[in-house]
């Protein structure tokens, strides 16, 4: 991306790292995609065949690799080490190191994308943007469990929150869009995807979010469980007679809009089931909006009212059935909802509300590469 202009030059996905298949996916600007087949057995060998590509005579975007001035990082966890994003040195990396334990899946395939551009480009800054920092503002009332205080102290077991810079963009964007005061506006963001969570965020601050130790807690997704008694945990690993790696695979793999349905976490295939009269697609439907609309009741309470009611995610941008009814039957928030504008509406920012309404609902598609580009700006350039 060039900034600070935020023109996207190219875009790319670097795919199966060390599997057989493995491939570079390089999209053009027209809209056509190159794939690359390689062998790629590492992060180092991905990183290096993206910076051949970028700078290649035919299809590249640089003329030589000295035109990369900063690289951006998302890395999904930070602990409670990091409350917004910073520049990359030793101490950071041992940090993230550190917090592995947090996330076992995303945290060190963040860090190998670290250490291949330290090898690579030694001489350009990195930035690490957190996609917990955001939640850090969270109030400890808010990010405890209510476990014996001595396995916090030991292991940090607390909410932590994702999608929070997601759940940023968005929430200033909306403001913006609004020509609303963001340090001085109750937003509720609904990031809704394959992958779910809700923010409520006061007066620029995230005060509560969904998801906690894990990505696993809070709405129903598409296969993963949400808020789950953690009794019934053990209950079914006791009848069932499942090990932690089965459990584990249970609550996020079988779950969800899927488990209930038994067809797909896809929304829209659920939606064309139901309307085919699928009674467990329709169940599943109507379990996703629920839990949607009791976390939007929660966090206005906890804020004292809601000014913003944001919608985001692949199934929050797109979604238009969802919408409609997540935001039924909320004319007690003074929400009058905006059916007309809504119907049909895909991935655009507009104001889904009535004029009248009290609550502003806004559809915002989010941009996080957008969000980690103007962080890393932000950071190296010293503006």
């Amino acid at each position: 991306m060039d900034m600070p202009d935020q023109k996207v030059l190219a875009r790319g996905l670097v795919e199966k790292i060390g599997l057989s298949g493995s491939c570079v996916i390089h999209s053009l600007l027209d809209g056509e995609k190159v794939k690359f087949e390689k062998d790629i057995q590492d992060h180092t060998e991905g990183i290096q065949t993206v910076i051949e590509i970028l700078t290649s005579e035919n299809i590249g975007v640089l003329e030589t690799v000295d035109d990369i001035e900063a690289v951006g990082h998302r890395v999904v966890h930070g602990g409670e080490d990091f409350s917004g994003s910073v520049p990359i040195a030793s101490a950071v990396i041992s940090a993230m190191e550190k917090n592995i334990d947090l996330a076992p899946l995303h945290n060190p395939p963040n860090l190998q994308g670290i250490y291949a551009i330290n090898k690579l480009l030694p001489d350009v800054p990195q930035v690490g943007v957190f996609d917990t920092a955001f939640h850090q503002t969270m109030p400890a009332h808010a990010f405890m469990y209510a476990l014996p205080y001595q396995l916090y102290d030991k292991y940090k077991i607390r909410r932590y929150g994702f999608h929070g810079t997601s759940h940023k963009y968005v929430a200033i964007k909306a403001c913006e869009f609004l020509e609303k005061d963001f340090a001085n506006t109750r937003v509720i963001t609904c990031h809704l995807g394959n992958g779910s969570s809700i923010a409520a965020i006061k007066n620029g601050r995230s005060i509560d979010t969904s998801m906690g130790l894990t990505p696993n807690e809070g709405l129903i997704m598409g296969t993963r469980t949400g808020d789950l008694d953690a009794g019934a945990l053990l209950y079914i690993a006791d009848k069932e007679n499942l090990s932690i790696d089965q459990m584990n695979k249970l609550i996020n793999k079988e779950s969800g809009v899927y488990g209930i349905s038994g067809i797909s976490p896809d929304m829209r295939e659920l939606e064309a089931a139901a309307a085919d009269g699928n009674k467990r697609a329709q169940l599943a439907l109507d379990m996703f909006h629920y839990r949607v609309r009791k976390y939007i009741g929660a966090y206005a309470a906890v804020m004292g009212g809601v000014d913003i009611i944001v919608f985001t995610g692949g199934i929050g941008e797109n979604g238009d059935d969802t919408r409609e009814a997540i935001c039924r039957d909320f004319e007690y928030l003074g929400l009058i909802f905006n059916q007309i504008e809504n119907k049909g509406l895909r991935s655009r920012e507009q104001v889904i509300s009535t004029p009248d309404s009290k609550v502003s609902v806004v559809v915002i598609p989010t941009n996080e590469e957008l969000a980690i580009a103007i962080d890393t700006y932000s950071l190296t350039s010293g503006k």
